[in-house]
């Protein structure tokens, strides 16, 4: 399996390459050479299967024998064995034909949890067979820090410093990340938004000098192990309600977009989709592209629903790839485009994104009425983020003889301001976190700056 740049202008790569490497050298994401088939006989071979025998089998191609096949079993077994629910994954029934798909029940209770517990493995085992040490910097609005500092705590041959905008997160997930003590542990709170801390990220990476020759590893979504990982649970998710059988569809809340398109990646490879919905926030790029060819950047909206507060999609670049039907200077155009002015999509690529998604924003006051009408039609109290997905499902369900699941991407316990907000008198965290509010935090805060952020970081890594 060889993987190249959605930009067209940098070397192909392999597995163990793009998972070390991280962003392309000509400023694009790495998506495979060619998608691996799923037959219906190989998803009808699933059912019945433990999460981590379906995750082995849908991954192994991606891999592509980089990794000794006892050993990737064994990466991917203990990776879900820190799961509190042996389904990893549950399905739960809302209605007669919707369906929750609870991604929540991993160390930091979001759907994050699923890749990273899986990524930090992957490095880990990367740079002790290469004899080497490296570096991670990532951006978050709240799950993926702390998802990554928990898939990387115990990692030995790994640093890790996760930047989060100042004050723009919730008190539960920032606590997450920031009272992990581990001596390879940094967090920094950067006096900005998201997007200010991911442009950061991504000129680190694209100047690494600063490191003096240290490896510099992505674990953001840029990051196609990230993406590969999301790609299971589709097919879980799928095979249990059906698959091949009978097509689904799913609901997904979004805002960096790897999550949607790792179920387009199953849809690729053979998965029967009917349709995906993209359910936004306030901060709307995703719906406006689609809805009105409005690919333009807007101001930042700070929303009940904080992980999806972000302005640029990274990953709908890999989609706009598919889209161009893999020009990579179509695409480069049209982000160069993007960075200075609005942008549009070409009519062509627009009308086949439209073929397979529809999508709905809600905003907050929405957003709030959904979390009680949910919970009186089905007794579960669902996080802001799951919100968005279940107003976006009923609105945009299509056929209701196609199952719909919506990812519920977060426990209501790491948003207990917005279920207060709702109404009601909060959700109690998990007995293992119990004591999080009470925990000793560290972090640093610092400017928006890249050179005050990078001397941060050379500074501490060990």
């Amino acid at each position: 399996m060889r993987y190249i740049s959605t930009r067209g202008r940098a070397p192909a790569l392999s597995f163990e390459e793009v998972v070390l490497t991280g962003m392309a050298s000509d400023g694009g994401l790495y998506v495979p050479e060619t998608v691996p088939e799923l037959s219906r006989d190989d998803l009808a071979d699933m059912a019945g299967c433990s999460y981590a025998e379906i995750a082995f089998r849908v991954m192994k191609p991606y891999v592509g024998g980089e990794i000794d096949d006892d050993i990737f079993r064994t990466i991917v077994r203990d990776a879900y064995a820190t799961f509190s629910h042996d389904a990893v994954v549950p399905l739960n029934q809302l209605d007669a034909n919707h369906f929750l798909l609870e991604l929540f029940h991993g160390p930091t209770l979001a759907f994050k949890d699923v890749a990273l517990q899986l990524l930090g493995r992957i490095l880990d085992h990367f740079l002790a067979k290469r004899g080497e040490r490296a570096v991670i910097m990532g951006a978050t609005s709240g799950d993926t820090g702390s998802a990554a500092i928990e898939g990387c705590r115990h990692c030995d041959n790994l640093d890790i410093f996760i930047l989060h905008p100042y004050q723009r997160v919730s008190e539960v997930q920032r606590r997450q990340m920031t009272t992990v003590l581990a001596d390879n542990v940094f967090n920094v709170a950067i006096e900005g938004n998201f997007d200010d801390a991911q442009a950061m990220v991504k000129a680190s990476f694209a100047d690494q000098a600063f490191l003096n020759g240290t490896r510099l590893v992505a674990v953001n979504s840029i990051n196609w192990a990230r993406i590969m990982a999301q790609i299971v649970y589709y097919v879980a998710a799928a095979v249990a309600l059906g698959a091949p059988h009978r097509p689904v569809s799913f609901c997904v809340p979004s805002a960096n977009f790897g999550n949607v398109f790792a179920g387009y990646m199953a849809y690729r490879s053979g998965l029967p989709v009917e349709r995906f919905v993209i359910a936004t926030n306030a901060n709307d790029i995703l719906h406006r592209t689609l809805a009105d060819n409005d690919f333009s950047k807007q101001e930042l909206v700070a929303t009940l629903a904080p992980s999806m507060d972000i302005v640029v999609s990274s990953n709908f670049e890999r989609l706009l790839f598919e889209a161009y039907e893999r020009d990579g200077e179509a695409v480069a155009a049209l982000l160069e485009r993007f960075q200075s002015e609005p942008a549009a999509l070409a009519e062509a690529p627009l009308a086949r994104l439209r073929e397979r998604f529809a999508s709905h924003s809600v905003d907050d006051a929405t957003i709030l009425e959904v979390i009680r009408e949910a919970h009186h039609r089905t007794q579960e109290i669902l996080d802001p983020h799951t919100a968005t997905g279940y107003r976006a499902a009923e609105c945009e369900r299509g056929d209701e003889a196609v199952p719909m699941i919506t990812l519920a991407t977060a426990h209501p316990a790491k948003f207990a301001e917005a279920v207060v907000k709702a109404g009601f008198p909060g959700v109690p965290l998990p007995p293992h976190m119990d004591d999080l509010l009470e925990r000793e935090e560290r972090y640093t805060v610092l400017p928006a700056e890249l050179a005050a952020v990078q001397k941060f970081v050379a500074e501490n890594r060990r």
